[in-house]
């Protein structure tokens, strides 16, 4: 059972005043666990400046992207590739998340504050890692915040081909229970690459209202046992 920590001083301002044609909703605040949890629980999510040092940027996409469990796409080279990975959950969540900030990535975006954040979410039990194994080596996996019927995908990585993909598919794997069809992977945005797996772009006033309802879904089992699979 997650650990609830202390609340928030900060507010994160009604849904409503948003600017309808920006993802960026606040700036400041602190990256503590009780406004990390706040935050997601009133659909933002943080991310830093560009500049060490900068005040932390909160984002509430205009249009979100998310993958309901049943909106998977498996290809048949993906299923292929599958039957040659283990997945693990929260064996390796630092080397997960330091993999996701890699400086030498394509877009880097987290930094040592992110990075500690999430750890230490992950001790109170709200973060978790979904890993893709092969051979006694970490290739590819993903972490990100699940709260309820909710998990907010952070980021991804892989070493080996389809090795992301296959950690995306073993945590909705791992998601699916009696009440599958009311969870849903939040990934923030939707790209190319995520678009080919099924993540399809929502309103923000769509995902703000389902939002109440997913948080009130039961935590899922399957994250909760960080057994190899």
């Amino acid at each position: 059972m997650p650990i609830e920590p202390p609340t928030t001083a900060w507010v994160f301002g009604d849904p409503g005043r948003y600017d309808p044609h920006d993802d960026l909703v606040g700036i400041g605040a602190d990256l503590e666990p009780g406004t990390l949890l706040a935050a997601y629980r009133h659909g933002l999510f943080p991310m830093p400046g560009d500049r060490t040092g900068d005040a932390t940027y909160w984002f509430c996409p205009v249009e979100r992207g998310v993958l309901p469990l049943d909106r998977l796409v498996v290809s048949r080279s993906l299923r292929r590739s599958m039957r040659g990975f283990e997945i693990r959950v929260d064996t390796a969540v630092d080397e997960v998340i330091d993999a996701c900030a890699d400086p030498a990535r394509p877009s880097g975006w987290i930094n040592r504050e992110i990075r500690d954040a999430y750890l230490r979410l992950h001790e109170l039990g709200w973060v978790h890692s979904v890993e893709a194994w092969r051979g006694g080596r970490l290739e590819g996996g993903l972490y990100g915040v699940a709260l309820g019927g909710l998990f907010a995908g952070e980021s991804m990585f892989h070493r080996a081909r389809d090795a992301s993909k296959v950690a995306l598919a073993g945590l909705v794997e791992l998601l699916r229970d009696e009440r599958a069809e009311e969870r849903l992977v939040d990934t923030q945005w939707v790209t190319p690459h995520l678009s080919t797996l099924g993540v399809a772009p929502i309103s923000r006033d769509d995902y703000l209202r389902r939002l109440p309802d997913l948080l009130a879904v039961p935590d899922a089992p399957g994250l909760a046992r960080g057994a190899a699979t």
